[in-house]
Formats: structure tokens, C-alpha cells, sequence
């Protein structure tokens, strides 16, 4: 029996209700990150503070929701030949929330200073890593239901991950290159080191992208 017949079959049903509940949890990760960021920059601390609770109580609610889908796939002997593949992209989704989570926390302790010139850079940034794994969403979606369909939403992955690299860039040729004395070296390093980890994020969605892809020949074999 094939992978479709296998996802096909009502006992699967179970197994697909959970990975679209994780995948809600991780697109609602991503409206708080994009929210956390920009209260971050525009200095809207009493939201900022909220988004990182609400981070908290997501990052908790997706191991749950994962450590339930892992017990899915151990307890259905007819998932064994696909069992690894979800796990490993269970892991990537786990890598994409851990990243989300991390990145916020980091502003709230290391608070950098983001000069004017460069506030929406830094939401704009956030915005396309963002766009990068919610892509990976869909093509998630359709793996289980028409793979033929994973490959036309995971070529949105590539486009925007592409666009957030370049625009990290060219925050970074900008702090070192434009910015000059405003700015002591170690403010420097600090902003690049930020937008590293934002543009990190859209990195993560080309690892689902790249999973995806590789169950989606084994599925057709």
C-alpha cells in the first residue's frame, strides 16, 4: 500500500487534525513575532511584554501538540514506513518555534538599539522571514492530502527566504558601510547580530521546504 493510500485512510484522520493544529500554533507564532518585533522597535513596552508571554504559552502548547503526534505516529503500525520523515519535520517545526521564541527573549534581555533609519528594515525583515515559513504551511498541508501540490507552494519558500537574506544584507552593508561614527563597533556587531538571527528564521522555512520535498519523491515512489 502507498503513502496516499495510507493518508487516505480514515485512521489517519486523527494524525492529520493534529499537525493542522500545530501548524495553526506556528502561524499564530508568527503574527507574534511580527507583533513583537515592531512593539520592540517602537518601543510599545507593555505589548512587547505581552508577546513575549503569549510566545511562552505557544512554544509549551507546540511541544504538547508535537509529543501528541509523535504518540500517533509510534501507536499506528501502518505509519512506520513514513514515521521518520514526520519526525524529522516535526523537528524542523519545533526549530522554527524554538528560533521565534528565542529571537523576541533576546530583545527583551540584550534590548538593542535600533537606530530610526533602520526601524522598518527591521519590520520588513521580519515580515518576509515570516512570509518564508508561513509558505511552508500549505506545502505542509498538502503533502498529506495532494502532493502534487507541495512543490508549487514550497517555490514561495525559496522566494522569500531569498528576499529576507538580501535585505539582511543589506542591513548589515548599511551599519558597516553608511553608518560610520554614529555608531561604536559593538553596536555594530549587535545589530547584525539581530538581523543574523531574523533572517535564521527564514533559513528554518527552507528546511521544512527541503523536508517536504524529499517526502514528497518517497511518497510518489
Amino acid at each position: 500500500m502507498g503513502l496516499f493510500d495510507i493518508f487516505s485512510r480514515k485512521k489517519a484522520d486523527k494524525l492529520i487534525e493534529s499537525v493542522d493544529k500545530l501548524l495553526a500554533i506556528v502561524d499564530h507564532s508568527l503574527l507574534v513575532f511580527r507583533d513583537g518585533v515592531k512593539n520592540y522597535l517602537y518601543k510599545d513596552d507593555p505589548d512587547f511584554v505581552e508577546n513575549l508571554s503569549s510566545m511562552a504559552s505557544l512554544e509549551t502548547e507546540a511541544g504538547a501538540r508535537i509529543r501528541e503526534i509523535e504518540s500517533i505516529l509510534f501507536s499506528r503500525g501502518y505509519l512506520i514506513r513514513s514515521r521518520g520523515d514526520i519526525m524529522r519535520l516535526l523537528e524542523r517545526f519545533d526549530h522554527i518555534i524554538s528560533i521565534i521564541s528565542v529571537d523576541l527573549v533576546q530583545f527583551e534581555i540584550e534590548s538593542p538599539s535600533i537606530p530610526a533609519d533602520l526601524r522598518k528594515e527591521f519590520v520588513k525583515l521580519s515580515e518576509l522571514a515570516s512570509m518564508a515559513v508561513e509558505s511552508t504551511i500549505p506545502g505542509t498541508k498538502a503533502y498529506f492530502t495532494q502532493p502534487e501540490d507541495v512543490a508549487e507552494t514550497t517555490d514561495r519558500v525559496y522566494f522569500y527566504e531569498k528576499e529576507a537574506v538580501k535585505l539582511s544584507q543589506s542591513i548589515k552593508r548599511t551599519v558597516f558601510h553608511d553608518m560610520g561614527d554614529e555608531l561604536k563597533l559593538s553596536e555594530k556587531f549587535h545589530l547584525r547580530y539581530f538581523a543574523l538571527h531574523i533572517e535564521d528564521l527564514a533559513k528554518a522555512a527552507v528546511k521544512v521546504a527541503e523536508q517536504l520535498s524529499v517526502m514528497t519523491i518517497k511518497r510518489a515512489l
